[in-house]
């Protein structure tokens, strides 16, 4: 949904609708999950316990459910892009302002999910699911309150139309002219002079993905000061963004193995804490799903540490406005994700060595606790990781692209999340063909553990390779002083964009 939505964002509807009407979606989405619960004719059924709830409330649960998806496809990639745009990259102090911005996005992000996991999972267990919903539309409606409050504020960037069409148009030019030689100087690639670029900005000729190149290849100078067709000469800015967007995949491919180790958390983590002793005293057992803010806590911590210590020690050190680059940036985390899994695996050992001694308590005897460190290393990770890819795919797509860049973002969560369950389906099937499946009826009789092993070591292999892509990984390059062919002003003219 996330990339449908963006789509719609870039292309046609722009940021700040976008976020609107998926804001609405998703807060009737909200109201009628609440009305599933509290309307007497909507409820599952009269008794305490349903047997079979009724059909209209499912059809209304069901609904509720889609309608929430659906503004969350329009509301995640629109709303993270429309803040990044209030900030002006041709101003040294906002775009310096602009590279922390993701930081904060993310340690808000992360205190909201901390209530959530705590505050709203506590309600459900001891008050109900309707009183939880009631809260998650409540606030939900006061921040599109305060969304609209913020209109007059904000600056807005114009949809220019589907930025899918460019990228056809540099591919069939490309096709069209594979057979003409490269030109000795790049500045006889076609560009439009800066002086009539009234929005966005010229990329920079670069070396990579060369066969493009020749969809900028003036063919006939003499008539090129008539209107050139698109589908037959391309601007080197549009070359560029193509080849951004082929950039891009290598990339996305590689960071899939950290989605997996990601994945882990919301599900066999969360399951390992129910195996173990959640009482804090006092009769308070932790609800299961509330182990899940340790990780939300180690982000929100590394996110403020990182902002605030560690960027400015790394500008100093290494003269980059960032600190380090995005993709060192996103390396790092990778190998407490790998930290993680190594941990994880050490600690399931350790409870499955509990369950032998005592089979009939199990695990009970052992604090839930213990998972602390496997929450804790992994939200650092994903202070680096996570935060890292936002801004990756927010700043190395076409300016046109950035709701879809953020929904690429999601995109690989939600990819390593069904990867994870292929992996799962197909380990259980291979390992309980030729002996004992790892995982079992329950947690005791499964090999997590085993599991943890093999994602750290496709982890670690694809760090290998990750280091090997971020190496010759070519960013986008905006610069003021380019040398591009003007061919439309007084037949061959070099000017500076």
């Amino acid at each position: 949904m996330p990339l449908f939505g963006g789509f719609l964002a870039d292309a046609y509807f722009g940021r700040f609708t976008t976020v609107f009407l998926s804001s609405v979606v998703y807060l009737l989405g909200l109201i009628l999950l609440t009305m599933s619960t509290f309307v007497p004719s909507l409820k599952a059924c009269d008794a305490a316990v349903c047997l079979e709830p009724r059909k209209v409330h499912e059809m209304v649960f069901f609904i509720a459910i889609y309608m929430i998806s659906i503004g969350t496809g329009g509301h995640k990639p629109s709303l993270e892009s429309f803040g990044a745009d209030q900030f002006d990259e041709n101003h040294s102090e906002e775009r310096k302002k602009k590279m922390s911005y993701f930081n904060w996005w993310n340690f808000g992000l992360c205190c909201g999910l901390l209530l959530g996991v705590t505050v709203i999972v506590y309600v459900q267990d001891r008050v109900g699911w309707g009183a939880a919903d009631i809260i998650l539309a409540t606030v939900m409606a006061s921040s599109l309150a305060i969304f609209i409050i913020g209109r007059p504020f904000y600056r807005y960037h114009v949809p220019p139309g589907s930025p899918l069409t460019p990228m056809l148009q540099v591919l069939a030019a490309a096709i069209k002219k594979r057979n003409l030689p490269y030109p000795s100087d790049p500045a006889e690639l076609h560009e439009v002079p800066k002086s009539r670029v009234n929005k966005g900005r010229l990329l920079c000729h670069t070396e990579s993905l060369k066969f493009l190149d020749k969809a900028a290849i003036v063919e006939d100078w003499e008539n090129c000061a008539e209107k050139q067709d698109p589908w037959t000469l391309a601007t080197v800015t549009k070359v560029e963004e193509m080849k951004l967007i082929l950039n891009l995949i290598p990339i996305w491919l590689a960071t899939l193995p950290f989605g997996i180790s990601v994945a882990q958390t919301a599900t066999f983590f969360v399951k390992q804490g129910t195996m173990l002793d959640r009482n804090i005293g006092n009769g308070v057992e932790i609800p299961p799903a509330s182990i899940f803010a340790l990780s939300a806590f180690g982000m929100i911590v590394a996110v403020a540490i990182y902002e605030k210590i560690l960027v400015p020690v790394l500008r100093r050190a290494t003269g980059n406005e960032r600190g380090i680059k995005i993709l060192q940036r996103i390396g790092f985390g990778m190998l407490f994700s790998i930290s993680t899994m190594v941990v994880s695996a050490l600690v399931e050992r350790k409870r499955l060595g509990v369950v032998e001694k005592d089979p009939v308590k199990g695990s009970l005897s052992m604090s839930v606790f213990w998972l602390a460190p496997q929450f804790i290393i992994i939200g650092v990770g994903d202070a680096f990781t996570l935060v890292g890819l936002q801004e990756y795919f927010y700043d190395q797509v076409p300016d046109s692209m950035r709701s879809l860049g953020i929904a690429f973002y999601l995109s690989v969560i939600g990819a390593a999340n069904f990867i994870s369950s292929l992996l799962i389906t197909t380990i259980d099937h291979v390992t309980g063909r030729f002996g004992k499946s790892w995982f079992g009826k329950d947690l005791n009789s499964s090999r997590l553990d085993y599991f943890y092993w093999l994602i750290a070591g496709m982890t670690a292999a694809n760090l290998i390779v990750y280091v090997f892509l971020a190496r010759r990984y070519s960013y986008k390059n905006v610069q003021r002083s380019v040398v591009v062919a003007d061919c439309c002003e007084d037949g061959f003219e070099v000017s500076m964009a």
